[in-house]
C-alpha cells in the first residue's frame, strides 16, 4: 500500500478482527462478515443479501440448497447482536427477484421482521429488488429509499462513474484472488481508496467479480486497497499483490 493511501485510510486492526479505516473522514470498521460499521452514527451497513436466491434457482430447474435466506439472516442477526446498532441500512439487492418476499419461509420472514422492528431500518432499492420493494412491501418493516446521506458518506446501491467522494456502494460483489497455502485463494473483499468504498456481497449464495476487472478497478484513479474477508479477520492487501 502506498504511503498516500495509507495516510488517507489510516488502517488499523480493530478488536473485532476487522479493519478500522477512514472513508471520506468518517471512522468506519470493515468487519469480517462483510458488513460496514460507521462508528459515530452507530449504523450497520450490508450490501447484496440476495434473499431467496436458492428458491429462485430451484424454480428455474437449478437445484441449490434452499437455506440461503436462513444463513444470511443468521449472519446479520449475529452482527446486530454484537453491535446493537441504532440504524441498519441494506444497500440494495436485498431480495433476489420480485417474488422473493412471498417465497420466504415463515420462520425467516418472522426473523427479518423482528430484526427490523427494533431499530431504524432502511432499504435501498437495488436492480434486483426494485419492484419487490417498490410495489410489494407486503408489510415489511422499514423505509425504502434510493440513496441516503450519512454524515460525509453517501450510500447508494450501484457505484457511479467519476470522482465520488464519500460514496459507499454495493452491487459489484468484489472478490480478490491471492496466493495462500501454496495455491490461489479467492475471497470476497472491500475495495477502497479512502474516498469511496465498495462493499462485498453479504448474502450466502452470492458470487464475486474480480477486483481487477475494469468495472471495479476503473472506479479508482489510483490503485486502491482490497480488504479480503478471512475467517475471523479482514486482511489489507496491496493492489500489486493481487493475482
Amino acid at each position: 500500500m502506498n504511503a498516500a493511501l495509507r495516510q488517507t485510510l489510516s488502517p488499523s486492526r480493530h478488536p473485532c478482527g476487522g479493519l478500522r479505516v477512514r472513508i471520506a473522514g468518517e471512522v468506519c470498521v470493515l468487519r469480517a462478515s462483510g458488513a460496514l460499521w460507521v462508528i459515530a452514527h452507530r449504523t450497520l451497513i450490508a450490501a447484496d443479501l440476495h434473499l431467496e436466491k436458492g428458491s429462485a434457482y430451484a424454480a428455474g430447474g437449478q437445484m441449490l440448497p434452499p437455506y440461503d435466506s436462513a444463513a444470511t439472516l443468521e449472519r446479520l442477526e449475529v452482527e446486530i447482536a454484537a453491535l446493537d446498532p441504532d440504524r441498519v441500512v441494506l444497500l440494495g439487492d436485498s431480495f433476489h427477484d420480485t417474488r422473493a418476499i412471498g417465497r420466504m419461509a415463515p420462520d425467516d420472514r418472522a426473523r427479518l421482521d423482528r430484526l427490523a422492528a427494533a431499530r431504524d431500518w432502511i432499504w435501498l432499492e437495488g436492480n434486483h429488488d426494485r419492484v419487490a420493494l417498490g410495489e410489494d412491501l407486503t408489510g415489511l418493516t422499514g423505509t425504502v429509499v434510493e440513496t441516503l446521506a450519512l454524515g460525509a458518506l453517501r450510500l447508494v446501491h450501484e457505484p457511479q462513474p467519476g470522482d465520488q467522494p464519500g460514496e459507499v456502494a454495493g452491487h459489484l460483489h468484489p472478490a480478490a484472488r491471492v496466493a495462500a497455502y501454496g495455491r490461489g485463494v479467492r475471497r470476497p473483499c472491500f475495495v477502497t481508496d479512502g474516498s469511496r468504498l465498495i462493499l462485498p456481497a453479504f448474502g450466502a449464495f452470492t458470487g464475486g467479480l474480480d477486483v481487477r476487472d475494469p468495472a471495479i478497478a476503473g472506479l479508482f484513479a489510483t490503485p486502491p486497497m482490497a480488504a479480503a474477508l478471512g475467517r475471523d479477520q479482514v486482511h489489507a492487501l496491496a493492489w500489486g499483490t493481487l493475482r
